[in-house]
């Protein structure tokens, strides 16, 4: 059975001053977000786009002088609630390319606001909180 290639709209690795020498990478492709960590032991978080209720961004101090941030996805998947993307250059462009993303897909599905509603807490969530926290 031949592999459909999909098509890739953003990839990244997390960055550690300028460098993306980490084993943590971040793609979108296929209307969902593929984050992977690891080298040994490797996972693939995925996480269709449209089911992304929250977009939050943070950049420390750091993260301005470095040019990247953390984008910190809430998300109505049952097994992935917080979804965060470290320390990726261009951040700011990354959570705007997602929000419309988002809209769109949502579009596309005809996914209403409605079908949303009861789908994770509010931002005083400790899981939320926790996935903002440096490694």
């Amino acid at each position: 059975m031949a592999e459909k290639k999909s098509a890739v709209v953003w990839e990244d690795r997390r960055h550690i001053l300028w460098f993306p020498i980490t084993f943590d990478k971040y793609r979108i492709a296929n209307g969902r977000i593929y984050c992977s960590h690891g080298l040994l032991r490797q996972e693939e978080h995925e996480c269709l786009i449209y089911r992304i209720l929250d977009i939050s961004h943070v950049r420390t101090i750091s993260n301005r002088i470095c040019g990247t941030g953390t984008i910190v996805l809430r998300t109505k998947d049952a097994s992935d609630p917080v979804l965060t993307i470290k320390n990726v250059k261009d951040s700011q462009r990354i959570k705007a390319m997602i929000s419309d993303l988002v809209e769109a897909e949502r579009e596309l599905r005809n996914v209403a606001g409605r079908e949303m509603f009861g789908a994770g807490g509010g931002p005083g969530d400790a899981m939320y909180h926790d996935a903002i926290d440096d490694d």
